[in-house]
């Protein structure tokens, strides 16, 4: 296989889709323990206590610096940049020419002419790019996660979540710290030193993510840890950090729209074949020989409330006409418990077996897209992210369905597991597939994160 680009790889394998489902990678992995504790009581931490989510290792950083800064991005971004910058923080939506999502990453302006744009290495590939084009002063100076960086991280990034977090972060602080609104950035002193934060609140609480020099990390991991004893802090491993995104509502990494577009084949001769889009694996039993099937719009991942054309930016036109139509929702779907009972079932009866559902995540691919069916067998969505919630005793999977079976209530299938006895991936055993009933649920599934962080 040729290490040239993206473009070059596509061509060999013969199309973007054989690319994918033939890729040998697994899901988005995050480099630090499974488990602290177990997994369950990690999850229960950010719902009920207090805990620690060390996101140091598995996010690209990307710092973006000069005089056009904010002209620069403010192009590239759906969302407005009207009141933007030195300490201030957003998410930064990107879309295609043809008004599909590339991605979202959260932008921190740290100064006037400088910016981090942090999260799974995507958009961040994409800024990098156009950086690289555009006759704005600009420069990009990149950070790259841990699993394709052998270089040490520039910084250390900790966020405290949970019902108990403000009071473990004021007791860090050494003060009463006022809340800012929520993804408002301020700072916190720990151990003698002031880091800047960022108002955070991913199980419906008030917390923080706080970051600084990675040479502080021993030493602020550790304060943390001493103090958050008081509290019952528990350190969140990646097996319980992976369903945050379920729980929480998000949809952490989208078919970016980049594969098969013409005007994309500029930035797919510029991106390497072993870059993360590269390498990145499609799985499930959804399977369209269209890869603009993959494809979400920003409304379908409930992005459309941010849009703003206030500004000129990518994709704009397109948007503009797409304004009016009808589009597909996000939504949680509830498994039935005695159909995902059989599918651990069926694991005794070697041979009959559905493909088997890793707790607490059942993803098995980078990009899973499952289908949802209405009770006719047609198909009406795609599930996502599939996630166990120990705290509600629940099977619950995010995905994005048709207007008309989105009501709270409504009754869908998930067909689990991939045609033809499974791909010959690493991650995927031999298979038969299996049906599960699903009851439509709002996001984010936590109730505290409803009346929380979503209506901020």
């Amino acid at each position: 296989m040729s290490k040239g680009s993206l473009q070059e790889k596509i061509d060999q394998c013969g199309g973007p889709l054989a690319m994918m489902r033939n890729s040998q990678t697994g899901p988005y992995a995050f480099p630090i323990p499974a488990e602290y504790s177990n997994w369950r009581e990690e999850q229960r931490a950010w719902r009920d206590g207090v805990a620690l989510m060390d996101q140091s290792f598995h996010m690209t950083d990307l710092y973006v610096e000069g005089r056009d800064v904010m002209e620069f991005v403010s192009r590239l971004a759906v969302n407005t940049f009207k009141n933007f910058g030195d300490s201030k923080a957003k998410q930064f939506i990107a879309c295609a020419d043809d008004g599909h999502l590339i991605g979202d990453m959260i932008i921190f302006g740290l100064s006037e002419n400088q910016v981090n744009i942090v999260g799974r290495p995507t958009v961040a590939n994409w800024i990098e790019y156009q950086a690289s084009k555009t006759d704005l002063d600009v420069r990009c100076d990149r950070d790259e996660r841990t699993l394709q960086n052998t270089k040490p991280r520039k910084t250390f990034r900790f966020e405290v979540q949970g019902p108990r977090a403000w009071a473990l972060l004021e007791k860090l602080n050494g003060g009463p710290i006022e809340q800012p609104r929520f993804f408002q950035m301020d700072s916190i002193e720990v151990a003698g030193r002031r880091f800047r934060s960022l108002r955070h609140g991913m199980g419906g609480a008030p917390g923080l993510e706080f970051w600084g020099p990675v040479e502080l990390y021993d030493e602020i991991k550790a304060t943390v840890l001493d103090a958050g004893k008081e509290f019952g802090l528990l350190q969140v491993g990646a097996r319980a950090y992976g369903s945050a995104a379920v729980d929480s509502g998000w949809l952490p990494c989208p078919m970016p729209a980049i594969y098969s577009n013409e005007a994309m084949r500029e930035y797919r001769e510029w991106l390497p074949a072993a870059s993360f889009d590269g390498i990145a694996s499609l799985g499930g039993s959804f399977v369209s020989d269209k890869i603009e099937d993959y494809y979400f719009t920003p409304w379908e991942l409930d992005y459309g409330r941010l849009i703003k054309f206030d500004h000129d930016f990518m994709g704009r036109a397109a948007l503009e006409g797409m304004t009016g139509d009808r589009h597909r929702k996000k939504v949680s779907i509830v498994l039935d418990p005695d159909d995902v009972t059989a599918i651990y079932r069926s694991q005794m009866e070697p041979g009959k077996n559905g493909k088997a559902m890793e707790v607490p995540t059942a993803h098995y691919a980078a990009y899973p897209y499952d289908a949802v069916l209405d009770a006719q067998e047609n198909l009406v969505g795609v599930s996502t992210y599939t996630a166990f919630l120990a705290p509600d005793g629940a099977w619950v999977a995010l995905a994005v369905v048709d207007e008309a079976h989105a009501a709270e209530g409504s009754r869908v299938t998930i067909v689990w597991g991939e045609p033809n006895g499974g791909s010959h991936r690493p991650t995927v055993e031999r298979h038969r597939q299996m049906e599960i009933r699903g009851t439509i649920s709002s996001w984010p599934f936590s109730k505290l994160a409803q009346t929380g962080y979503r209506a901020a």
